[in-house]
């Protein structure tokens, strides 16, 4: 696995490493060690999978506040999206910056998310599967969102979102604190 690490600190693209012969192909999506040694979460506590019927699907921008903040790894199994990640960390020199990442099952990549950022997919085509792994489990009640359109952080999507949550539709403007 190779790790990249992007403009926002602790934001890393993972391409990995598939061993392909007559059969198919056989990549490592997540190894404790290498990621332990990349220094990123090496405990897995929850995995989910989202099933996302129609391109133009939007979910986020949703993190978990202290002390649930979780690291997240994000792969695309089938399909495609164009994630945004936003950095809520108020001591990051990068607070308030956003980068956005294009996720396929044809690119194989995965998405490193780590605590303090939030993150937001929009599906690039019908039927497209997300697999994520997160370094806490859900606690309800100690999670925020960002609204995928507001004007603090003038987000660009590849195309209008067409099927979003009303939650998703109705969390208020960000003010930082």
């Amino acid at each position: 696995m190779k790790f990249i690490e992007q403009n926002i600190e602790g934001i890393y693209l993972i391409e990995p490493e598939p061993y392909e012969d007559h059969r198919g192909m056989l990549r490592r999506n997540f190894c404790q060690d290498e990621f332990k040694n990349s220094g990123l979460m090496s405990d897995i506590k929850q995995s989910n999978v989202s099933e996302n019927k129609k391109k133009d699907t939007l979910r986020g921008f949703h993190y978990q506040v202290s002390p649930f903040g979780e690291n997240k790894l994000i792969s695309c199994m089938k399909g495609g999206i164009y994630d945004v990640v936003v950095d809520l960390r108020k001591e990051s020199v990068t607070y308030l910056q956003w980068q956005s990442f294009y996720i396929t099952e044809e690119n194989r990549l995965s998405l490193y998310v780590s605590i303090g950022c939030a993150n937001a997919y929009l599906t690039l085509e019908d039927c497209t599967w997300i697999l994520y792994y997160h370094s806490e489990f859900y606690v309800p009640g100690n999670e925020l969102s960002v609204r995928y359109n507001d004007p603090l952080f003038k987000f660009e999507w590849p195309s209008e979102p067409k099927v979003i949550s009303n939650k998703d539709l109705n969390i208020p403007d960000y003010t930082p604190k």
